[in-house]
């Protein structure tokens, strides 16, 4: 019988706390030595390609990845320990809190290893994690999740409250964010201690319990003060009723101790939890703030230096009503933008429109609609996607791909009608993907999109060509074409653009005589080229029409290397080119030319390699 594939899940490590040094050969080189390794890889930022920190190692034994787990977890790579845990896909399993405790008053110098070391004696961990802040350091707490529920059980029997590096610590059962978050709520609804502000600094810890004392029997009150035993202002009374503090704070939140200055009384929160409802009152002020300035708020940037407050407001003053406008500055300097909002989004959309590019002081400014960070954001992330987009859309539709560090353009030519097809053969050394076959038969033009040969060893160098379709023309026009009447008297005569035959022929034989018709170049199995189709198409196209006729002919004198020398050459003027489909040698001359360039530039690379 033939024995059943690997189990790929079994033998899957994911390895944590990484180097963004760190590559999939390092890691090769360091968990290959545990057992044959079927795949690497790290996590990478989809856009800069820059590490995420973790990777996953795939062995092709079980036993193999179980070595590496045993032997190399927190071995140090590049300055950090490395975390390595069995690769759990199933995010369900991570987060259902089964087996995970949570442990917190750590001291600052035990990290993952000395944690991993202190619960192993409990059961088999799965991970170990210390919470750590930008700068690597220790936040005082971490996670450990057991395989099983019994093993977590009973390492918080066994460590809750015990000194840990002189410290006392906590284990308790992982409780999930939205659990935590719901007993919070609970607790909200019954809460003893009050908090108490702004009674001013004349109240001490006596007058603080018989302004409380009649709503219910109070445990402890304090007033909060300095070293020196002035009040700080605020206070805590605790009561032993959780209806007492609810109606203490109903009657006396809002009441005036001092004149002018309302008393505060409300529940007592902890840091953490008060930090996490004033982000929240201030993200839902900033929602509402925005939606009432939707569309009539204006971001306006390139302010001179010289333009304040005043000055903005007379410039858009004439668009409508304004309710506010602002100079950002900076230890009294403009930061060079500010914010115009108009009464209606009809008199803002005015105003863009007119200010927009105008000239105000010495720069032109910039107005648009104001848009939160986040919306800006992103919508600076969809222009550079969907420009990306287009490049490589615009790229594949080119049919034009460059070999890494020949230097040089790489022609691949269309697929032609069956009756100008030339053979699959042919096609062989380039190698081409069926994807090329359904691009346009159109290559970029040369000029805009080749690069120059000036790393190569050789003296190659491309004819200079005109810089447009105007030029092309001319010089295409002015290229002389021998005439048979024009051969017979020794004179070369113009060609006409326009006509496709010889503008004026110059000669001593009878004028009446008609012109000879133009001269094409004819590649076999291809409609015959001449100067006027080659000018009368569109830039583009005319270097693909040059390096579908010129591609055979060099195929035949050095197949292998046919589309390198066909990229090289169409970086030549057309009109030099043409010259060359029409005289062979010219030709064969050019291609030597570009062969001994290759060469060099080969001999040069592997001079470079041994070095």
């Amino acid at each position: 019988m033939n024995p059943g594939p690997p189990n790929y899940p079994m033998a899957s490590l994911y390895v944590g706390d990484l180097h963004y040094d760190i590559n999939e050969a390092m890691l090769f080189d360091k968990f290959s030595t545990a057992g044959p390794v079927l795949s690497i890889r790290v996590c990478r930022d989809v856009t800069s390609r820059r590490s995420l920190g973790y990777a996953y190692v795939n062995f092709q034994q079980p036993a193999d990845a179980e070595r590496a787990l045993d032997t190399m977890n927190f071995d140090m790579m590049k300055g950090r320990p490395i975390r390595i845990m069995w690769s759990q896909r199933d995010p369900s399993l991570r987060r259902s809190g089964v087996g995970n405790v949570f442990i917190k008053n750590l001291d600052k110098n035990i990290d993952n290893k000395a944690m991993y070391d202190t619960f192993s004696a409990f059961g088999n961990i799965l991970s170990c994690k210390v919470a750590q802040d930008e700068t690597s350091a220790s936040k005082g707490y971490g996670f450990v999740h057991f395989e099983t529920e019994e093993a977590a059980n009973k390492s918080i029997e066994k460590v809750n409250g015990m000194l840990l590096n002189g410290k006392k610590v906590y284990v308790g059962k992982f409780i999930p964010r939205k659990e935590r978050e719901k007993e919070l709520g609970e607790r909200a609804k019954l809460f003893t201690n009050v908090y108490v502000k702004n009674f001013g600094e004349d109240v001490t810890d006596e007058m603080l319990r018989e302004m409380f004392e009649k709503y219910g029997r109070i445990t402890s009150h304090k007033v909060m003060s300095n070293g020196t035993g002035t009040s700080l202002g605020f206070g805590f009374v605790a009561f032993e009723d959780p209806d007492a503090a609810g109606q203490a704070v109903l009657e006396l939140n809002g009441k005036e101790i001092v004149e002018g200055k309302p008393m505060y009384v409300g529940r007592a929160q902890k840091k953490t939890e008060r930090q996490k409802e004033l982000t929240r009152k201030f993200e839902q002020l900033k929602i509402e703030r925005l939606s009432r300035y939707q569309g009539v708020n204006l971001y306006v940037k390139n302010l001179d230096d010289t333009i304040d407050d005043e000055r903005l407001r007379k410039e858009f003053m004439s668009f409508g009503t304004i309710t506010s406008v602002k100079v950002m500055l900076e230890d009294g300097r403009s930061k060079g933008f500010g914010f115009v909002c108009f009464n209606s989004p009809e008199e803002a959309t005015k105003a863009v429109t007119e200010m927009n590019g105008r000239i105000m002081g010495s720069k032109p400014l910039y107005v648009a609609l104001a848009q939160r960070k986040e919306e800006r954001k992103a919508h600076l992330a969809s222009q550079y996607i969907q420009r990306m987009s287009n490049v490589r859309v615009q790229q594949m539709s080119m049919g034009q791909i460059y070999q890494a560090g020949g230097g040089g353009g790489y022609f691949v030519p269309t697929i032609p009608p069956a009756q100008r097809f030339y053979g699959p053969a042919q096609m062989t050394p380039m190698r081409a993907s069926p994807r090329w076959q359904a691009q346009p038969p159109v290559r970029p033009n040369a000029q805009a999109t080749a690069p120059a040969y000036s790393n190569m060893q050789g003296t190659f160098r491309p004819t200079p060509r005109a810089p447009n379709q105007a030029a092309l023309r001319n010089s295409l026009a002015a290229r002389p074409i021998t005439g048979q009447q024009g051969a017979a008297a020794g004179v070369r005569a113009p060609m006409s653009v326009a006509t496709g035959r010889p503008a004026s022929y110059k000669y001593t034989a009878n004028m009446r005589n008609p012109p000879a018709p133009q001269q094409a170049v004819h590649i076999q199995g291809q409609e015959p080229l001449t100067a006027s189709m080659l000018a009368s198409a569109p830039l583009q196209e005319q270097k693909q029409m040059l390096g579908e006729r010129l591609f055979p002919l060099i195929q035949r004198m050095h197949a292998e290397l046919a589309g390198k020398i066909t990229g090289m050459l169409l970086e030549i003027d057309n009109s030099e080119l043409l010259h060359m489909l029409e005289h062979g040698e010219s030709l064969k001359a050019k291609v030597e030319e570009a062969i001994a360039v290759l060469q060099a530039h080969q001999a040069k690379q592997q001079a470079t390699k041994k070095e």
